[in-house]
């Protein structure tokens, strides 16, 4: 059982509180700090909760045993050092710091005081994304040679996101952290991500940071994890996946036309789902919020890890990661070329082996492909070893 200080009572904090009060059953926010007053009162009656209160100190050094920030980009280290010093377990939403050496910090703030930390990237722990890393894991499709991840919606929904200074930057850190952590969980945690080539662009809002963006992450072993963000997509929000491996393919559609599809010529008078744009004609409900984004897996984690005394799936390492890979998107904008990514602490594999297969058909020619044609007979194209002359052969 776990007693939480919350801190943030923005839809992050929400999404947070559904997913702990109906999840174990055995852990409740007791706690909750915003910088209003008003919205603190109003949060605490809404989640039963029995302290609201404007002092974050307050709030840390309460009588419970967990810490979760779910503040603005600009406030996570301030919240995540206090917890710490108090010698409490700190969870912290995703993206860890506004750059890589606030999210160094705040990983080296953890472990000097020998406080429990998770890092708080719900889209790794969908329920499609779990079953799919199954898959992977097992071996169902082979090597992973790329992962494609789009997250992409009309923008986010508080001022501070809009605000370069207060996020940190535009939708390659809001969102891009999603996809970054979602490939790296695919292609392996313990491969060295090496560089980035990243395009980004405001195309549509006033804003000074990007609103559109495009990039690749190269890894070590040779696979590639792409990403694809905007907040220019209408529609509402599109979360989609693709692995690519040797021998198989996954796509996963985590928000729209995921089976439940709804038209209303008069409106639903409300709520639709998250960055729905319209309650009326064409509209995509999702059936359980919480358990969809991943929000109920991720704490089930994060609570059992603090109850076995083990690391959760992710941590602060991992937010880590994540920014600085970030970061060298943002070098790759400006530069317009691969950017190395810069990790002075790297805990994973070293020298790792290129992924891919060679199948040998013969002692000869290795098998570039094989398939049937439309009159039945099967088609081999293959490779001298010795030569490198590519040749066909017609079987059947």
């Amino acid at each position: 059982m776990a007693q939480i200080s919350l801190l943030g009572t923005g839809l992050i904090g929400s999404f947070y509180t559904q997913a702990l009060q109906r999840g174990r059953s055995r852990d409740s926010v007791e706690v909750v700090y915003s910088r209003s007053q008003d919205r603190a009162n109003d949060f605490a009656t809404k989640w039963n909760v029995d302290v609201a209160t404007t002092d974050m100190q307050v709030a840390i050094e309460a009588d419970t045993d967990v810490v979760i920030v779910a503040l603005p980009n600009d406030l996570h280290e301030q919240a995540v050092t206090a917890a710490a010093a108090a010698g409490k377990a700190v969870f912290c939403t995703k993206p860890l710091g506004r750059n890589a050496e606030e999210a160094l910090r705040m990983l080296q703030a953890v472990e000097s005081a020998g406080v429990a930390h998770g890092y708080l990237e719900d889209l790794v722990y969908t329920p499609k994304t779990l079953k799919a890393l199954q898959s992977v894991r097992s071996g169902s499709i082979g090597d992973v040679l790329w992962v494609r991840s789009r997250e992409t919606h009309p923008g986010p929904h508080s001022d501070w996101f809009w605000d370069k200074q207060r996020a940190g930057g535009g939708a390659i850190l809001d969102m891009g952290c999603h996809c970054i952590e979602i490939a790296r969980s695919f292609i392996g945690k313990d491969i060295r991500p090496v560089e980035v080539v990243c395009w980004g662009d405001t195309q549509v809002h006033p804003i000074e940071t990007e609103d559109h963006a495009i990039g690749m992450v190269k890894y070590e072993n040779g696979a590639i994890g792409q990403f694809e963000v905007s907040w220019s997509f209408r529609g509402g929000m599109d979360l989609r996946d693709e692995i690519s491996g040797t021998g198989g393919t996954i796509w996963l559609n985590h928000w729209l036309r995921t089976g439940m599809e709804m038209f209303s010529a008069d409106g639903m008078d409300g709520y639709v789902a998250e960055k729905a744009e319209s309650d009326r004609g064409w509209l995509f409900p999702v059936g359980d919020e919480v358990a969809a984004l991943g929000y109920t897996d991720m704490f089930a984690d994060m609570l059992d890890s603090l109850d076995h005394r083990r690391p959760p799936v992710e941590d602060f390492y991992d937010g880590y990661i994540v920014n600085a890979i970030v970061d060298a998107s943002y070098r790759s904008m400006q530069s317009k070329r691969w950017e190395t990514i810069d990790l002075p602490i790297w805990r994973g594999r070293e020298d790792v082996q290129r992924v891919g297969c060679h199948r040998d058909f013969d002692d000869q020619h290795v098998l570039i492909k094989e398939e049937t044609m439309p009159d039945g007979k099967r088609k081999l194209i293959l490779r001298n070893k010795s030569t490198g002359e590519v040749s066909q052969r017609v079987t059947g």
